[in-house]
């Protein structure tokens, strides 16, 4: 049984010391034969730098390293082409001085050691010259290959609109010495996380071809359900022991824990990192939202008090997919980018135009975000969820006004103070978080016919209906009558009368400091 090649990001290191491979070679030589230019976006640890250290090997000609795969016999092995490549998360990269010098340094190396001395003082200059120089010694065109593009403009995410500005220049001044010297270079391959719009770097290389939404290259990176069973069967039998599961049972469970990404809207893939550790540690855990706290994005989405695009399906154009400008965010973007939303459906309208559903991937992520949420907003100790579960569950089944009331002061007495939000909007995504971090299947803002329901969540055998009232000082009565009115009075209810489950009605009023509900039981 060969070994799992968990943070292996070096082709060389996977073939040449007994690590599964998962053969994307048809992908990596098609991209070689049939572009020049390519741009590649997808969420960290997803193989990108896997992908950059196969097409090295490929160019290069390590033949050795690709007996036995797709590529193995297709390629012609008697060309070696020269190969820049640079990985911008081993660059120090914090100011543009910072990447002056450092990448400065590693392009001066990278020509030492193979002979050339650069005479050029400043990075752009050491670059071209760098292209050139290579062609003339070795008689070949030259590849680049750049690693995580975007590092340097995500890490000063946040930050002044001048050190935004200030970076991107720097940027756009190393990216555009490759269109200036085209006629040595044969093959261009960029991965990042972000298409940002604010870089220019796209038009600096007459505008690459992405690939990040092609059908053709929708498995790139990732693991296929059919790759998952072919190529791990012996790791999936040690877990069907360990788990006491059936085989069946046991890949329904990773599917539904670690599947679901797809930028095709039809094939999806596992994210390899997560499924890599499961295989090894045999436990369903969120692993790759370990590798990186979502700070930033967590902090913007209470910024903006905008959690629904996180916690129900967002129908969205192509147009939410283009680039974009780093100092004007926009959640659902930067949500997909990062990878969590992933595209589970396309469909056309009337116009013949694109519309993509996007939700989470799947459990990891849902999970593992959501609890980062509900902990950003009332600094719950984990501890306590699973009582307040329970709780709410029966609270709710026995129409416990009084147990709901004081479960719902529970949450609001763990957030801060400072963010308390004198807005209606608040208390719906308070309560939509808190909810689903619960454990319940919950929607919020469901548009019906004549109206919008604030929150929707099933129970076995139960589907409950809830409006959410806010007033800094009206009473609470008025609040819940209000509430209770626009359910009857639009007939919320109406379309899962249908289900055959059992519906209960909820009115929640937040008056000041003061907490109310209100259930009633529809059969």
């Amino acid at each position: 049984m060969k070994n799992l090649p968990i943070g292996i990001q070096s082709f060389e290191d996977i073939r040449s010391n007994y690590y599964m491979y998962v053969d994307k070679t048809s992908h990596i030589y098609r991209i070689a034969t049939t572009g020049k230019i390519y741009f590649l976006s997808r969420p960290r640890r997803f193989g990108k730098s896997l992908t950059i250290s196969t097409l090295e090997a490929l160019f290069t000609g390590r033949k050795e390293l690709f007996e036995g795969l797709y590529v193995y016999d297709k390629w012609d092995w008697s060309r070696k082409y020269p190969v820049i490549r640079i990985d911008w998360t081993q660059i120090k990269h914090r100011t543009p001085e910072e990447i002056e010098k450092d990448l400065s340094a590693v392009l001066k190396l990278k020509a030492r050691d193979i002979g050339i001395v650069l005479t050029r003082e400043y990075v752009s200059g050491c670059f071209g010259e760098l292209i050139e120089q290579l062609y003339r010694k070795t008689g070949e065109k030259v590849v680049i290959l750049i690693d995580e593009y975007d590092v340097p403009i995500l890490d000063v995410m946040g930050k002044s609109s001048e050190e935004i500005k200030a970076m991107q220049e720097t940027l756009h001044d190393v990216y555009k010495v490759m269109k200036g010297a085209d006629e040595y270079i044969k093959f261009i391959f960029l991965t990042g996380v972000s298409k940002f719009a604010g870089l220019s770097v796209f038009s600096a290389l007459n505008n690459p071809e992405d690939i990040t939404l092609s059908e053709e290259y929708a498995t790139l990176c990732g693991i296929t359900q059919e790759e998952l069973e072919s190529n791990f069967p012996e790791h999936l039998a040690a877990v069907t022991g360990k788990l006491s599961m059936t085989r069946e049972e046991l890949l329904d469970n990773i599917r539904k824990w670690y599947n679901g990404y797809s930028w095709d809207g039809k094939t999806s893939v596992y994210n390899p990192f997560s499924v890599l550790q499961f295989l090894k540690g045999k436990s369903f855990e969120s692993f790759w939202f370990r590798t990186g706290t979502p700070t930033f994005l967590i902090e913007l989405l209470k910024k903006r008090n905008n959690i629904e695009s996180f916690l129900q399906p967002v129908l969205t154009r192509e147009a939410v997919f283009s680039s974009y400008d780093p100092e004007r965010l926009e959640t659902v973007p930067l949500l997909f980018q990062t990878g969590y939303l992933t595209i589970k459906e396309i469909t056309w309208d009337d116009d013949n135009s694109r519309i993509y559903r996007l939700e989470p991937p799947n459990a990891e992520v849902r999970r593992a975000f959501t609890d980062h949420l509900f902990k950003a907003y009332t600094e719950l100790p984990m501890e306590e969820m699973s009582r307040l579960y329970d709780d709410m569950r029966r609270q709710i089944k026995t129409c416990d006004n009084t147990g709901l009331e004081r479960s719902l002061r529970a949450m609001i007495a763990r957030v801060p103070y400072q963010l308390h939000i004198e807005e209606e909007k608040y208390y719906h995504s308070l309560l939509l978080v808190w909810l689903y971090f619960l454990g319940f299947k919950v929607q919020g803002e469901i548009a019906t016919n004549i109206g919008r329901i604030d929150a929707v969540w099933e129970l076995p055998g139960v589907t409950v209906v809830a409006e959410v009232k806010y007033s800094a000082d009206r009473p609470l009565d008025k609040l819940l009558d209000e509430a209770t009115a626009q359910i009857h009075d639009r007939k919320y209810y109406e379309p899962y009368l249908a289900d055959g489950k059992q519906i209960i009605l909820i009115s929640i009023a937040f008056s000041g400091k003061e907490i109310g509900c209100r259930m009633e039981t529809i059969a």
